[in-house]
């Protein structure tokens, strides 16, 4: 398995190695490496490769250096394993799409190839570097996602919006299959009914929570602006907000000052999973403040799913990704890019207890319609039918 990201901090990565441990196979892990973390570690049948490569988001010359120093990584540790064994399978994670590319030597041996499409790289990198459809960018990342499609036996992805988006330009909808991202049972177990503040006051207040990368397609300074309308008639609400840090937090920051609500906005830093469950328990209501982008538009955010799990109330933007799976009376939406219809509804979950607990249960209800346990077997269905066919 190969993952531009660390481990085992991104979920979905993690979620892939614990199934394929539990199944009884052995996994060599290539990925990045935190600070503090070991550059090799063995645990159980998992035996990780760490690579010392800083993500730092910038501009399209970064991007392109970071991901190829990754992908030689990756494909010299493969080609080298692979005339000392013989691999199976190669799980291919993107971002970038093209990382497919160090699953070709263990695929000339033999090996079936999964690429994991967590995002469509156009509409993404689109939205982060702002360009249109048009332009050099974002036709070549085209290019490369038919390129990298084609090599993979087998395509997953995480929401039927991008499989519907793959099939129509890149691949054979046949060959794609929705693996959502579904948080784990063992992780973010369901808990008992959602109670409010207003309902059951507590010293410390109304607590509005965000979590997730602090970047500008994120929309956390939309949740700033929200927040400094509800904090005038909520006294002591606060702003939760988790991540790692980056320069655009200190932007966010930057706007609660100017905003007059800088010490009720707290910022907690960057969380393991566990945490973040911890923490979303302390919480009445937790936000996807996204704004409207090409990538938004079709998104279906993981984080919906946590709150939910944990028994909490989430609002989150009225877009296809996520209408997809929620209709009106399932979820609370606010128009995308809206601060004042986020208010507004931030308002209702303080005023309204019963009927968004109402709305919670129905959400609730969605959630175990995809929980992780039928999306790990759906996973693990498409690992057994590449090795069968590898076998035959």
């Amino acid at each position: 398995m190969a993952t531009f990201s660390p481990y085992p901090s991104d979920p979905r990565p993690r979620r892939s190695v614990d199934a394929l441990l539990e199944a009884g196979m052995r996994v060599d892990l290539v990925c990045l490496r935190e600070p503090d973390q070991p550059a090799r570690e063995k645990i159980g049948g998992l035996d990780i490769l760490r690579v010392p490569i800083v993500h730092k988001r910038g501009g399209k010359l970064s991007y392109a250096l970071e991901y190829s120093a990754f992908i030689i990584a990756a494909s010299a540790v493969f080609a080298a394993r692979t005339l000392r064994k013989r691999y199976d399978l190669v799980h291919v994670h993107n971002m970038p799409d093209i990382l497919v590319f160090c699953g070709l030597i263990p695929k000339a041996f033999g090996a079936k190839i999964i690429l994991d499409m967590h995002d469509p790289m156009p509409e993404l990198m689109g939205t982060i570097l702002n360009r249109g459809d048009d332009t050099f960018a974002v036709r070549l990342l085209l290019e490369l996602e038919k390129w990298s499609t084609a090599r993979a036996d087998s395509v997953i992805t995480t929401n039927e919006a991008f499989r519907g988006i793959f099939a129509s330009r890149s691949c054979d909808a046949a060959k794609i299959r929705v693996v959502m991202n579904s948080p784990d049972e063992n992780i973010f177990a369901s808990k008992g009914e959602w109670k409010s503040s207003n309902e059951n006051p507590r010293d410390s207040g109304f607590k509005v929570m965000y979590h997730g990368s602090l970047v500008e397609r994120n929309g956390a300074d939309l949740a700033v602006d929200a927040f400094a309308k509800v904090r005038q008639n909520i006294s002591g609400a606060q702003l939760l907000i988790y991540g790692k840090r980056t320069p655009f937090l200190d932007k966010v920051l930057l706007s609660a000052r100017e905003a007059g609500v800088a010490d009720s906005v707290k910022y907690s830093g960057a969380k393991s999973l566990e945490d973040v469950v911890r923490a979303i328990d302390d919480c009445d209501v937790g936000i996807i403040p996204n704004p409207r982008s090409a990538f938004t538009e079709i998104n279906m955010p993981t984080r919906i799913f946590e709150f939910l799990a944990r028994g909490k109330p989430v609002i989150a933007p009225r877009t296809r990704g996520i209408c997809d799976y929620f209709e009106e009376d399932l979820l609370l939406f606010f128009e995308p890019g809206n601060s004042d219809d986020l208010a507004r509804q931030l308002a209702f979950v303080f005023s309204h207890p019963s009927e968004v607990l109402e709305i919670v249960r129905r959400g609730q209800e969605v959630l175990a319609s995809h929980a992780w346990a039928g999306e790990k077997q759906r996973y693990l269905e498409v690992v057994s039918g590449l090795l069968r066919a590898g076998a035959a």
